[in-house]
């Protein structure tokens, strides 16, 4: 919704009241509150200091990071590059068990599929992307909103692969956003440790602090085949942290719902987190009976097994919030205040209208629609489950398919996931050589077969279409068992081969796809035209109001884009959560008991002579981060770097609808860990010299 020039200056008198609190807010670099964090923090950051931030700060896959010396070498998280290492990983030379310490650069691995981003433009394209949705309601709306955006990504990055453009959303369609990226696809493992010394605890101690963790790792950006050359990058400290030091945190946060009204989150906390949440579970028990099975099928079900804990332990935080009634009835008075503030405008109501109610109306087709939109149709924003259960199989098949499929029509009129501006990064996923377990690809097909059968009920046409005659047992093995998609060179010329390739492939899994696209392309198009595109009618209209009641003092979600929080070192001191600030390699041992979880790695456990006992692993932080923030560095006002975010508290999930400064803390491995680590543990002295220590 566009506001006139007079008339939002007339609203500006309304521009008071609920601002971000101190901390508060993931906010974009364009958009950061210099003088309030200086303010807050006693520091004095400008833009120039910004920008450093930002061009040192990297997108790594579902994970952030940060460059730390000048030839491309980055630190993030362990468990960020858990995927790598099992790609990496043979049952015989498992990196996960040994850790990866390469001795020369040249012997560090290219991580299958990886790729890693730096944003170096960001541009106002509201006005465009408004414009193209004017009159149009429906699936005609979001298909030209897609149009839109397409073209504006085509044209920013003129064809060159070396960058990757987006729109993003922000305020729920208030605004949107250019971002430009240096996109790196040679991606290399330059040091990671044993698993257990980045989870020590297990799930016992994930969420949780105090922890005993080194989860840490880097990786090395790569051009034509040689390092590249980072001239801005953060600067390695490598002291003992001070507790109260102010800090920023830069990283990629996934998704937030703060914006979203009672009425969405009562359909979040109704139908979306129990769905999600009990198939999960049982996900994860299958997971645990498979890896219990033999000692392969637990180094095949590591890594995902540690993800579907990951999402079900962060779900059980998020419906702890939405059923806590303090927590519920502080959103409900936020609310309330933004309703009078607007309905003592006259002009500023009627410019609005109802969003609250209009979003409201769209609940009950939401409710109805969203078991099926996140089974059929998950992986395009909507639920955790996904189409295939996170079959790599059928992932593959179904770019394949509808990649062919789409790639007939012009770019505009395509699945906006098929655009010519997005060709690149699909190509690149599609053709990475990983390795594929059939035992696995079969458990996860087998289960989602099962779970949407039960949820959306046997008699349900959809169902019949995806199941035929057949059982979930004996269809997901049919599937696996016959199809060669495992194979790069057969995935690389059905894509290549177009349409008429896929449609005369005698493969089972090319076939099944092909066979299930009315189905689930229908479930698709009525969720856009019956909830997408009314929502964000209704949520740019609300965003309109929001602005013109609280100006730009106001953040926008998290949306898996670059963002800067802040924060101070310190702990908590609220039921639940009691600790300091810090956790040492002295409380590790003192903790460790020899048995799993609480066993310390071996190559560890050998240098405990060599490691300072008072030398700090971890820290908490005041920091207002969520999912997405693994890897995150954290750096001083001078530019330094001090640790790298890879955790949060069980209370901070809460995070998600809203923040609380008196729960809110990030977990933190600090850089005195990771240089302790490298130099007495790792034998990786060279890494420690690359970036400055002396």
């Amino acid at each position: 919704m566009r506001l006139t020039p007079a008339f939002a200056a007339a609203l500006m008198t309304l521009a008071a009241g609920t601002a971000a609190k101190a901390e508060e807010g993931m906010w974009t670099f364009d958009n950061f509150p210099i003088a309030r964090a200086n303010q807050t923090l006693g520091t004095s950051i400008d833009q120039a200091w910004l920008d450093r931030v930002r061009l040192s700060s990297v997108k790594f896959g579902g994970c952030s990071a940060g460059i730390v010396s000048g030839e491309g070498l980055v630190m993030t998280n362990n468990h960020c590059v858990s995927s790598c290492v099992a790609n990496l990983s043979t049952q015989a030379v498992n990196y996960a068990e040994t850790g990866f310490a390469p001795r020369a650069r040249e012997d560090e691995l290219k991580c299958p599929g990886g790729s890693a981003e730096i944003l170096t433009e960001i541009s106002d394209v509201t006005a465009r992307m408004h414009a193209a949705g004017e009159g149009l309601d429906g699936q005609a709306f979001t298909r030209a909103r897609d149009a839109e955006a397409g073209r504006i990504e085509q044209e920013a990055c003129a064809g060159d692969a070396s960058f990757r453009c987006q729109v993003v959303s922000l305020y729920r369609g208030g605004q949107f956003k250019l971002y430009k990226f240096r996109r790196y696809t040679d991606v290399r493992l330059a040091w990671a440790p044993e698993d257990r010394a980045a989870t020590f605890g297990g799930d016992l101690d994930n969420f949780s602090f105090p922890r005993f963790a080194i989860d840490a790792a880097f990786i090395r950006l790569y051009e034509n085949g040689q390092p590249v050359a980072t001239p801005t990058h953060f600067t390695w400290k490598s002291d003992k942290p001070v507790e109260g030091t102010p800090v920023f945190v830069s990283g990629s946060p996934g998704s937030t719902q703060r914006l979203l009204t009672q009425d969405q989150l009562m359909t979040v906390r109704d139908v979306v987190l129990p769905l999600d949440q009990l198939i999960a579970s049982e996900l994860r028990g299958r997971m645990i009976r498979f890896s219990e099975e033999s000692e392969e099928n637990a180094f095949i079900a590591m890594d995902p097994l540690s993800s579907v804990e990951n999402t079900y332990k962060r779900g059980r935080g998020r419906m702890a919030a939405l059923t806590d009634p303090a927590f519920m009835a502080g959103r409900a008075e936020a609310e309330a205040d933004f309703r009078r503030r607007v309905a003592a405008n006259a002009a500023l109501a009627a410019q609005v209208g109802d969003p609250w109610g209009d979003l409201a109306a769209i609940q009950p087709v939401m409710r109805e629609l969203y078991p099926a939109m996140a089974l059929l149709e998950g992986g395009t924003g909507v639920g955790t489950t996904g189409a295939g259960g996170g079959s790599q199989l059928f992932s593959w098949a179904r770019t394949l398919v509808r990649g062919a499929q789409e790639r007939e029509k012009p770019s505009a009129e395509r699945l906006p996931e098929y655009a010519d501006s997005r060709l690149a990064a699909v190509q690149s996923s599609l053709f990475a050589e990983r390795p594929v377990y059939p035992s696995l690809e079969q458990l996860r097909l087998e289960w989602w077969l099962s779970k949407t059968r039960e949820w959306l009920t046997v008699d349900d046409p959809r169902v019949r279409a995806l199941l035929g005659r057949e059982s979930p047992e004996g269809l997901s093995e049919r599937l696996v068992e016959g199809t060669s998609l495992a194979d790069p060179a057969v995935r690389r010329a059905l894509w290549e081969g177009g349409l008429a390739a896929i449609e005369a492939s005698d493969d089972p899994m090319i076939k099944y796809l092909l066979s299930i696209q009315d189905e689930t392309r229908a479930v698709r198009a009525d969720w856009e035209a019956r909830v997408e595109a009314p929502t964000s009618r209704a949520s740019e209209r609300l965003a309109a109001a929001r602005f013109a009641a609280y100006g730009e003092s106001v953040y926008p979600d998290a949306t898996g884009t670059l963002r800067l929080t802040y924060g101070k070192i310190e702990g908590s001191d609220v039921p639940g959560q009691r600790w300091g600030a810090f956790t040492t390699f002295g409380g590790l041992w003192d903790r460790a008991t020899g048995a799993p979880p609480f066993d310390v790695a071996p190559k560890l456990l050998a240098a405990k002579d060599r490691i300072d006992p008072d030398t700090v692993m971890n820290m908490a932080v005041s920091s207002d981060t969520i999912g997405g923030s693994s890897g995150s560095p954290v750096v001083t006002a001078a530019g330094e770097i001090v640790g790298a975010n890879f955790d949060s508290t069980v209370l901070t999930q809460r995070n998600a609808y809203g923040y609380d400064r008196n729960v809110n803390r990030s977990v933190i491995v600090t850089t005195a860990a990771v240089t302790a680590a490298l130099r007495d543990v790792y034998g990786m002295e060279r890494l420690v010299e690359e970036m400055g220590v002396e």
